[in-house]
This record gives structure tokens, C-alpha cells and sequence, in this order.
């Protein structure tokens, strides 16, 4: 009788996480999908110019939204397990988020006073300074959203996070095409429309976060929380700079479409990053409980844990690396076709991220171990970058990310496994990623040789018959994992049928 019980309950356990997975997955497919879908329209009435211009104001961005952050939503993220009190849990909250909105006033103080002379820095050129300032207020508003977010994810609130997330989907896309596409203001319209959607759902989360959650804060708690994340500062210019230096110097020793072409190439294959997102969304918070509920002793089964993750994660990313060729030209014109390529290299490189999204450095306090480890990638980054995008541009910069990303990830796993060892099973996580690392690698070079379309299909589709293989074989791909599929999506649309209901 016992016996069964847990049986159920582990049944049940499992149904609810397959549950919360699509339904993070949902805003990610639909976040993801609207911009891929749109991108005719927007690449028939924008340049690669235009988009290169806008790939380097978001360098700027994003750096100066990193240092507006401070490094202190991974320690959000990670001190909201400490807390089991609901005040403490308000406390931490609003007094990390009082801190961001200071900081993203100062920095945006900044921005507005030196947008001119920032603009003529990143993007060579005065007439983008309103873009560069409206870019940044668009990334800071977001990462300020991000600690509500969060706060849904770390209680296991799936569907509220999402409902939320895809309305900002959906009206983010509308406002773009009402700027980009009715009244013409050009590439900033881009900007506008995320920064609008951002506004109205952050002002909607506010009040009801004020309602639901009395505001409170707490100076011990954000000391706390304080000392812990000032090593990770120079860990967030490290890791901006990291994501965003390959732009910056595609501007500067090639040409600006050139950056036009590598953003879109990267917006494409971060779907893949968006879609781990969203799994991490769903096992982070459980690999966290494992850790302060077992400590050390958690590693064996948190191993065991993650396989199915790994393997539904890099599925995607196969997918992206696989098909980017049909799915860009489909979608953009001939002047865009150069970024297939760099989808399919980063598509690879953002699948190979999966182990940096686990908390062991975080869990273990070493978060200045991160920030050695960080800028060691960023070095590496920087010492690829140049040479390689010298001799092949845009594909170059793609080429050098990978290449970084797999040396600095191969040193930060063995770190990491040694503050906090998780027992992964490895054979099975090594069949995976061979096999997408190698057929990615091999649809490539047959893409360059300009090898015959149909039989670089007949490749793909014999990589694709392995991986489907591999999951079969680890029992991930079972028809009893099927079914709870079936059950949580019925649960699903009778939870959303039951909301509509009076």
C-alpha cells in the first residue's frame, strides 16, 4: 500500500513537471515564433543596415542594463529558497527591486546626457543617439520585470508566469508593426514596441504584487544579499561583454549590414537559448531544493534528474541547426540569406550552454570563482573574435563564439563539479550531444562543398532517426511518458476551459 503510494505520487510529481514544461514552453514558442513570423514583413520594409544598427545599440544596452542589475537577480533567485516566510520573501524582493530602479535611474540620467558622443562610439554615427538611450530604458525595464518573473517561477507558479509573459508577447509584436509598419518611424519602432508591451505589464505586475504581497524592506536582507552578488558585478560586464563583443567588432572591421546579418542569424538560433530558458524555468528551483534539502548528498539523484532535461533541450537545437537553412530563406530576402550559416553555428554554441545554466557556484557562495571563470571566456572570446572575424566576418565572429564557449564550458564544468559534484549520467548526456554536435558540424560542411539539397536532407533526416534513437534507448521517448504528455496538455486546456468559465 505504501509502495504504491509513492508510485503515485511520483507519477503525479512527474505529470506536473511535464505540465509546467509546456507551459513554459508555451510563451517561449509563441515569444519566439511572432518575431520569426513577422520577420518577412519587417525585412521587406528594413535593411540590414537597420538591423545592424540596432544590434549595436542593444551592445550598449544591455551593458549598461548589466550594470544597472548588479548581478543581484542569480541571488534572487538563489536566496528565495532561504526564505520560507512570506516577508522575508517580500522583503528580499522589493529590496532588491528598489535598488535596480535606483540604479537603472542613474544609468538612464547617463545615457540621456551622453546618447550623442555613446552613439557615436558604438555605432559610428550621431543620427542613432535616440535609439541607443530608448534601447537601453527597453533592456533595463526588462530585467527589472525579470525579479516578478522569477518570483512566479521559484513558486511554481507556471501558468500566472505565463499569462503575463505572453501578453507582453503578443503586445510587444503589435506595437512594433503599428511603429515599424503604419507610421513608418523606422528601426526604432523595434524598440518602442517591446518598451510599450514591457511598460503596461510592469505597471499590471506592480499592483498586483502590492496587493497580494505586503511591500516591506529589509536592510539586513539586502546587505546580505548585497555582499554576495558585488563579485558577480564585473561577472555581468564580463558576461555582456562576452554576448555582445562579437557585434561590436563585425562594426567595426567589417560593415554594418554585417551586423544587420549577424543579428538576425543570432536571433534565430537564440530560440534555442529561450527554449532552455524556458526547461530551466522547470528544474532549477528543484535542483536548488535537492541542494539545500540534501546538500551534497543530492548530486546522484539531481544527475539523474537532469538527463531528460539535456535531451529535450539540445532536441531543439538540433532542430534549429538542422533546418535554419529551409526556415531562412523562407522567411527573409536573398540580402538575408548570409545569416543560415550563423544560425547553424550558434545554434550549437547555445546548446552547448546547458550545464552553465546549473546554480553550483551560486549554491556553494564561490560567485567570485564565476567571475574568474567569466572573464577567462571573455579573454578567450575576445583573442578568437579578432582573428577570426578578420578572415571571415560575420561566419568568423560564429565560428569563435562556438569555439570559446566549448573550451571556457568544458573548464567551467570541471569547476563547478568540484564545489558541488553532480553525478551526470554520462554516457547517456555523451550520446547526445555527439549526436548533435556531429551531424550539425557534418550538414554544414556539406552546405559549404554545395552538396546536393536532397541528400543534405537525407542527412539531417538520418540524424534526426538517432536522436529519436538515443531517447528510445535511455527511455526518455516512452509511451508512458507520452501519455502523461497527453494528460498534462487535457489538463492544461481544462484548466484554461474551467479560467473562462463564470
Amino acid at each position: 500500500m505504501q509502495k504504491s503510494k509513492v508510485l503515485e505520487n511520483g507519477i503525479k510529481g512527474k505529470e506536473d513537471q511535464i505540465k509546467n514544461t509546456l507551459i513554459y514552453l508555451l510563451p517561449v514558442v509563441l515569444t519566439n515564433l511572432l518575431p520569426i513570423v513577422t520577420l518577412p514583413i519587417f525585412t521587406r520594409v528594413l535593411t540590414k543596415e537597420d538591423y545592424g544598427v540596432l544590434a549595436l545599440a542593444h551592445v550598449y544596452g544591455a551593458f549598461m542594463a548589466g550594470l544597472a542589475n548588479f548581478g543581484l537577480l542569480n541571488i534572487y533567485n538563489r536566496n528565495f529558497f532561504n526564505y520560507r516566510d512570506s516577508r522575508n520573501r517580500a522583503e528580499l524582493l522589493y529590496s532588491l527591486m528598489l535598488f535596480g530602479f535606483s540604479s537603472l535611474l542613474v544609468c538612464g540620467a547617463f545615457t540621456f546626457h551622453f546618447k550623442i558622443p555613446v552613439s557615436k562610439w558604438i555605432i559610428g554615427s550621431d543620427a542613432h543617439s535616440a535609439l541607443v538611450f530608448w534601447t537601453f530604458c527597453s533592456v533595463g525595464l526588462i530585467n527589472l520585470r525579470s525579479y516578478y518573473s522569477h518570483y512566479f517561477i521559484n513558486s511554481e507558479l507556471a501558468k500566472t508566469s505565463v499569462r503575463y509573459t505572453l501578453g507582453e508577447s503578443v503586445l510587444a509584436v503589435l506595437f512594433s508593426l503599428w511603429f515599424v509598419v503604419f507610421l513608418r518611424v523606422g528601426v526604432i519602432g523595434l524598440v518602442w514596441g517591446p518598451l510599450a508591451a514591457t511598460s503596461i505589464v510592469f505597471c499590471a505586475l506592480t499592483v498586483r504584487f502590492l496587493r497580494s504581497l505586503s511591500f516591506a524592506l529589509s536592510g539586513p536582507i539586502f546587505k546580505s544579499s548585497l555582499k554576495l552578488a558585488y563579485p558577480l558585478a564585473p561577472n555581468i560586464f564580463g558576461k555582456v561583454i562576452s554576448n555582445q563583443f562579437d557585434k561590436y567588432m563585425i562594426g567595426l572591421m567589417s560593415t554594418v549590414g554585417s551586423v544587420g546579418i549577424y543579428g538576425i542569424g543570432q536571433r534565430v538560433a537564440y530560440l534555442v537559448f529561450m527554449y532552455m530558458t524556458a526547461i530551466e524555468n522547470v528544474f532549477i528551483p528543484r535542483v536548488y531544493k535537492r541542494m539545500f534539502d540534501s546538500g551534497k548528498k543530492g548530486g546522484e539523484a539531481i544527475g539523474i534528474y537532469l538527463t531528460p532535461f539535456v535531451y529535450i533541450s539540445i532536441a531543439v537545437g538540433l532542430a534549429v541547426s538542422f533546418f535554419a537553412e529551409e526556415a531562412i530563406i523562407i522567411l527573409t530576402p536573398v540580402s538575408f540569406h548570409g545569416a543560415i550559416e550563423i544560425v547553424m553555428i550558434l545554434a550549437m554554441f547555445y546548446g552547448s550552454l546547458f550545464f552553465g545554466k546549473l546554480p553550483q557556484l551560486i549554491y556553494a557562495k564561490k560567485t567570485f570563482v564565476m567571475t574568474i571563470l567569466n572573464y577567462f571566456r571573455i579573454l578567450l572570446n575576445i583573442s578568437l573574435n579578432i582573428p577570426f572575424i578578420i578572415y571571415w566576418g560575420a561566419v568568423g565572429a560564429a565560428w569563435a563564439t562556438l569555439l570559446a564557449g566549448l573550451i571556457s564550458g568544458v573548464v567551467g564544468f570541471a569547476v563547478s563539479q568540484h564545489f558541488y559534484t553532480i553525478q551526470w549520467e554520462y554516457r547517456k548526456v555523451g550520446a547526445i550531444f555527439l549526436v548533435f554536435f556531429v551531424f550539425s558540424i557534418l550538414v554544414l560542411l556539406m552546405r559549404n562543398a554545395d552538396t546536393d539539397y536532397l541528400f543534405r536532407l537525407g542527412v539531417k533526416m538520418i540524424g534526426v532517426f538517432f536522436f529519436t534513437y538515443i531517447g528510445i534507448k535511455t527511455r526518455i521517448l516512452t509511451l508512458d511518458n507520452l501519455l502523461l504528455i497527453k494528460k498534462a496538455v487535457g489538463g492544461i486546456r481544462y484548466g484554461i476551459v474551467q479560467k473562462k468559465s463564470p
